[in-house]
């Protein structure tokens, strides 16, 4: 590993990554972002990454292409992405910057992006029912 840390979690899921965008992340965060979640996808051997951009409310040509290229990257290295919670304003950007997340898949939130990734939540137990504690 390069050492460059972004500041922004990647959590693993099995063989899921688990990651985010913040509005706060700059140039040189986004380029050390990339660069961690590409090592990461590497050397724990993902075989998907859900990157979770529902706390984005704007997204600038920079950040833009670093999401473009590092879903690119990604599926270079043979893992599966969704980008998940794009909001309306993010994505009239990304049109207007003539920017296309060409084989990416995207959906509504990060839950149902875990979904599509094969993922089941759990059953929840009906309202005033017992709750069994877990072993």
């Amino acid at each position: 590993m390069s050492g460059a840390r972004s500041g922004v979690p990647i959590l693993r899921l099995g063989d899921v990554l688990v990651t985010g965008l913040l509005n706060e992340l700059d140039d040189k965060a986004a380029i050390a972002f990339t660069e961690e979640l590409t090592e990461r996808i590497v050397g724990d051997r993902a075989r998907a990454v859900l990157i979770d951009i529902s706390r984005l409310e704007i997204i600038d040509s920079f950040v833009a292409r670093t999401l473009m290229e590092l879903t690119t990257t990604a599926r270079l290295l043979g893992a599966r992405v969704i980008v998940a919670g794009m909001r309306p304003a993010v994505a009239i950007t990304l049109v207007e910057l003539g920017l296309e997340l060409s084989g990416v898949e995207t959906t509504l939130n990060a839950e149902q992006g875990m979904i599509a990734l094969g993922w089941r939540p759990a059953s929840r137990p009906p309202k005033g029912g017992p709750v069994v504690p877990l072993r």
